[in-house]
């Protein structure tokens, strides 16, 4: 009956863990409502999280819509319909692709940066030093930082959607032998607004659930080196999962019927 009670123990922890976590969100949100604010902190982490983003955003959105395109075209051809690159190019992007590569590469990129800071002041006793002069840590640290990448990161995926959509239309007109004006059309006629509006939710999902990852383990890091390795480690872990999880869960809200 060994395997049993470590199941049972696996799932109590995990239950305690989603726990934690949704108590963590709720302090949050409980301290957005009121004040002291702090726009400056709120102002950097729009900066890094957003502007300072784009560079990889656009580069992976790019990239993969290429390769989608040649994908699309080289499945296509086995059935005579090569001719619908444009349409699964655009949906592909919009519904998928843009939203999940962008929220990964926030995970990457933001994620860990967040958790190796917080972990990092945590070590040091900077948030001790922040208790001592009165300024919740949650209101100075996590707040700024859920609120930004929640506003920010479906500005990055729109970005992302659009230059995605342009690798593909780059790839089809200049190796496929796509027509340029039949394709920009060919696009806009099949995406929904439904599809766009999806991609945004999801952006925003996305966001909040990077930000709040690399807070959460920030803060609950453990002393050392050793802890900042393993906060920063275990809060990209945790966002890829959940949002891949939340994209899931969002895809089935948008798209069930």
């Amino acid at each position: 009956m060994n395997w049993i009670a470590a199941l049972g123990r696996a799932t109590l922890g995990l239950l305690a863990a989603i726990g934690r976590v949704a108590m963590f969100f709720g302090t949050a949100v409980t301290h957005l409502l009121w004040p002291p604010f702090y726009p400056r902190e709120l102002a950097l982490s729009l900066l890094n999280i957003g502007w300072l983003s784009l560079p990889v955003v656009g580069l992976t959105a790019i990239f993969t819509g290429g390769a989608l395109a040649l994908q699309i075209y080289a499945g296509g051809a086995r059935f005579n319909a090569e001719a619908v690159v444009p349409q699964i190019v655009a949906i592909g992007m919009v519904r998928e692709l843009g939203p999940v590569l962008v929220g990964l590469m926030i995970a990457a990129r933001v994620t860990s940066s967040i958790a190796a800071e917080i972990a990092t002041m945590k070590v040091t006793e900077q948030i001790d030093a922040l208790v001592t002069l009165s300024t919740h840590p949650m209101k100075y640290l996590t707040v700024p930082r859920v609120l930004a990448a929640t506003l920010v990161v479906p500005l990055l995926v729109a970005v992302g959607d659009v230059i995605g959509i342009f690798g593909g239309y780059a790839v089809a007109t200049g190796t496929l032998g796509f027509n340029a004006a039949a394709y920009i059309q060919n696009t806009v006629d099949f995406l929904q607004m439904r599809d766009i509006t999806s991609s945004l939710v999801k952006g925003a999902v996305f966001g909040c659930i990077a930000a709040l990852m690399g807070c959460y383990f920030g803060m609950n890091s453990g002393r050392g080196a050793q802890g900042v390795g393993r906060a920063t480690k275990g809060s990209v872990e945790a966002a890829a999962v959940l949002i891949l999880a939340a994209n899931f869960v969002l895809t089935g809200v948008f798209f069930s019927v």
